[in-house]
């Protein structure tokens, strides 16, 4: 920890000092808590972008009690733990922290606990191949040191952070709502040219009830009629490479709602173990998230660019490969539709993780309209969203500055890199 400015003396421990492990399990009536990483310990209920499903056999969660540490094992890197408010219960797969200390502040602590500076330790310390495995057991946690001023001093620090923090986040809150305002703009430009068209002619209903009303020329066709596809070859995880001459897998953390992100990834080596031609990917093809299907940014669908490439499609992830006479670009923006998720919510599969089937994707029945006019929306929806997504983007990273002040004013507060009581 950094040398501290203020004059009262603070006093250096261990988080193994300060907390015990418990596990009280048997409480299947309690309110079902969930860490988040911006939030900290929170009702799950309070919260709609939490896709994981809860048990209905609940005796194994842990009970929570007010001032109760709670970490995310495997998330406890980014930053998900934090002092719960509440009383209620936790999965099994998190680890419950009881204080050992009688006195102290509980918005002070929370706050130091998700500094950048306690986050990075948080890192070094756990123990896995890659990120999307790494786990903080409470063994290497326990050994972390940091740094106490006396409880007046934490509660007279945590005042401060409330405040400055609280114009921060009334910022944030704002820019936030212009990005669901974007969002939902956005959506509404999609919908109306996927299911419309462009030229304004008449509709007949649909038998499917996730399908709105489509022009009469339209056809509806069931996806697989007019698409190739493949779900991914279950490589073994053992033969994972890290080495970039190798060929890229494409997993499912790989693929976001519209883009494919590889900030994450394995590779294979093809010499030693060769893979079948057809988990090859092309660029055009359109991959999508068998598991947790659907995030808060909307269905897990992306199309594959030339910049994807080579890569090689793993298990859970599958390759649609639109025919002659379906355009990838309308069948992409399909697949974005509240229709799509209409249709796939109800054959959820998988408690923790809802996850569906290549055969249940291609069952489902889609607006299809001529060749032409397929190329036409999708053209013009590529024209529109683009815009709609740059202001997007832009939101985000004025976001991300602020949390970053944030986060580097709550890091240096908690650290006694600041005196408080000049800053008030």
């Amino acid at each position: 920890m950094s040398t501290t400015v203020v004059s009262e003396p603070w006093t250096t421990t261990r988080l193994g000092w300060l907390f015990q492990p418990v596990s009280d399990r048997g409480h299947e009536d309690e309110r079902v808590l969930s860490v988040y990483r911006d939030h900290g310990v929170i009702p799950k209920d309070s919260r709609t972008d939490n896709f994981n499903r809860t048990p209905e056999n609940l005796s194994n969660y842990q009970l929570v009690h007010p001032g109760d540490l709670v970490v995310n094992r495997m998330k406890a890197w980014q930053g998900s733990l934090g002092i719960s408010e509440y009383q209620g219960i936790v999965s099994p797969d998190y680890e419950v922290l009881r204080p050992t200390v009688p006195e102290y502040d509980h918005s002070f602590l929370h706050s130091l606990l998700r500094s950048r500076a306690l986050i990075d330790q948080y890192a070094l310390r756990s123990t896995g191949i890659r990120p999307s495995q790494w786990r903080l057991y409470w063994d290497e946690m326990k050994t972390i040191e940091i740094s106490l001023p006396a409880v007046e001093q934490q509660r007279a620090i945590a005042d401060y952070l409330d405040r400055e923090t609280a114009r921060i986040d009334t910022l944030i809150e704002e820019q936030q709502r212009l990005i669901e305002m974007l969002r939902g703009r956005r959506k509404a430009v999609v919908e109306q040219a996927v299911f419309s068209g462009l030229k304004g002619t008449p509709t007949n209903s649909n038998a499917e009830p996730w399908l709105p009303p489509t022009p009469s020329h339209w056809r509806v066709v069931q996806l697989g009629f007019v698409s190739d596809t493949v779900a991914g070859y279950a490589f073994p995880s053992d033969g994972f490479s890290a080495d970039g001459d190798h060929v890229r897998l494409l997993r499912g953390v790989n693929v976001k709602p519209g883009r494919i992100n590889w900030t994450d990834t394995v590779y294979w080596d093809v010499e030693v173990a060769a893979v079948p031609s057809e988990f090859d990917l092309e660029v055009g093809d359109l991959v999508f998230g068998m598991d947790r299907p659907f995030v808060g940014g909307g269905v897990r669908v992306a199309a594959i660019s030339g910049n994807d490439l080579p890569a090689l499609l793993l298990q859970r992830v599958m390759r649609i490969r639109p025919n002659d006479e379906a355009g990838r670009g309308y069948m992409r923006y399909v697949m974005s539709t509240d229709a799509f998720f209409n249709y796939l919510e109800p054959l959820f599969t998988g408690v923790s993780v809802p996850h569906v089937s290549e055969w249940q994707v291609r069952k489902f029945k889609m607006p299809f309209p001529p060749l032409d006019e397929q190329t036409s929306i999708a053209a013009y929806l590529d024209e529109q969203t683009a815009k709609i997504d740059t202001l997007i983007e832009e939101t985000e990273r004025f976001i991300e500055l602020a949390r970053e002040r944030r986060a580097a004013l709550i890091t240096a507060a908690v650290t006694g890199q600041i005196d408080v009581r000049e800053m008030a």
